[in-house]
């Protein structure tokens, strides 16, 4: 969802007549050719444990962003609560968006302490075929080595990378609700906060960490998948209270626990590419979702933005044309039929109310949305339908969010209705799994 972009798009619209010891560097190769890469069979059980999707580079909203400029001779620290326990664990960077070979310098992983601190005694240093360092393609994708951390589900990682020369723009995962620390120098091994003093909310280059050996307790790893009320942006920055975190916690524990990883994009839409908000929905879906490790289910929240954007002026980040309803229920038939193809389960959700949502709130939108989500309801195609629509209503106005789910735009939920959609979610993936 396009958040207060959206609002800036319309205003002007309205104003104008709207990623041990030092070896020899590895080298990525790209993810359809390099072993182990996340859509591969594993004989080491690995499970999806956190996942960001990865996007364009670009200047972001009013919130310090890098990824524009890159990064040269600096340490990036990026703290991730993971949702699947192990005892070891690896790193996926991304390099998709690049325009140029990415040279990794070092990186690591530790158990996080609160802010950019990190454990002592868990510091590990992160491998890539036994080398420290590493370079990865544009558009390519690189997984470290298996590194022995012990983890429970609901931790929080710390991953620092270093990068000695220029990368360039940066592959980007811009509205991570989250804090990421960046500081001059190789501070890779660095267990207090202080070097590390400036920060984004922005993910870069980190496009997962797996979890494997822990015997007797396997994980299926459930994805979401949608747009920014899925990536969390109206919820609580650092305070791991997307609805996606909302479902983890619900799995972390029981006889057959589930990790849950978010394949969200703030702005996404179904249909459309954006230089801005990522690949369209049913461009990503095979990458973002299919291809992570161990999925089981796919949760699939997305078309307001197809809806509500649509029409407006470039601005930058691609056309956003008019859809129909039509356009859209053929677009999540594309995805019902890939997940199927690969035995994944596949939830529904219908769109939320959007009365008195700015841009978005037109007679037009409101029948397209009602009719898409009547489909969902009623059409049978998918496995299970999670009706968030009649669930997050306000009950005095059936088109509106409940106040107490509004986080303040009449489109997306805060903290308390991002816990109700976990909620709502949660009994549909209790048969997950084998």
């Amino acid at each position: 969802m396009r958040r207060t972009r959206l609002q800036l798009l319309a205003a002007a619209v309205a104003a104008a007549l709207f990623l041990t010891a030092p070896a020899q560097a590895a080298t990525a190769r790209t993810p359809a050719a390099q072993p182990g890469h996340a859509g591969a069979p594993s004989a080491a059980g690995w499970r999806a444990a956190w996942t960001a999707a990865a996007h364009h580079p670009f200047e972001g909203f009013g919130t310090p962003n890098w990824s524009v400029n890159g990064f040269a001779d600096q340490s990036l620290r990026q703290v991730v609560r993971v949702s699947a326990s192990g005892s070891t664990v690896r790193v996926r960077l991304s390099n998709r968006f690049g325009d140029r070979p990415l040279k990794v310098s070092g990186a690591t992983i530790a158990h996080a302490a609160g802010g950019a601190a990190v454990r002592p005694g868990s510091l590990r240093s992160l491998t890539f075929s036994r080398s420290t360092t590493a370079t990865i393609p544009p558009g390519g994708e690189l997984t470290s080595d298996p590194a022995p951390l012990p983890t429970r589900a609901l931790d929080s990682l710390a991953v620092t990378l270093y990068f000695a020369g220029p990368t360039g723009p940066a592959t980007v995962h811009e509205n991570a609700t989250a804090t990421t620390y960046r500081t001059a120098g190789d501070r890779r091994f660095d267990t207090r906060a202080g070097a590390f003093a400036e920060t984004s909310t922005s993910w870069y280059f980190l496009a997962g960490i797996d979890t494997a050996g822990q015997p007797g307790r396997a994980h299926d790893a459930v994805v979401t998948f949608g747009d920014s009320i899925t990536d969390g942006y109206g919820t609580t920055v650092d305070a791991d209270n997307r609805y996606p975190d909302e479902l983890a916690e619900r799995f972390a524990s029981g006889r057959r626990p589930m990790s849950v990883v978010n394949s969200g994009i703030n702005g996404s839409k179904l249909l459309a590419d954006s230089t801005c908000f990522g690949e369209a929905g049913v461009s990503r879906f095979g990458r973002d979702v299919l291809d992570q490790p161990g999925v089981r289910a796919v949760v699939v929240l997305q078309g307001i933005n197809d809806i509500g954007g649509g029409g407006y002026p470039d601005f930058g980040c691609g056309a956003s044309p008019v859809v129909t309803a039509e356009e859209i229920i053929d677009g999540h038939r594309q995805l019902i039929r890939a997940a199927h193809a690969r035995g994944v389960r596949i939830v529904g959700a219908t769109m939320l109310p959007i009365k008195g949502a700015f841009g978005y709130d037109t007679p037009a939108n409101e029948m397209v949305r009602d009719a898409v989500n009547t489909w969902i309801r009623s059409g049978g195609e998918y496995d299970a339908v999670a009706d968030l629509d009649r669930a997050l209503a306000d009950p005095a106005d059936r088109d509106a969010l409940r106040p107490t789910y509004d986080s303040g735009d009449h489109l997306h939920p805060n903290d308390a209705g991002a816990a109700a959609i976990a909620a709502v979610v949660a009994p549909l993936l209790i048969h997950t799994g084998r």
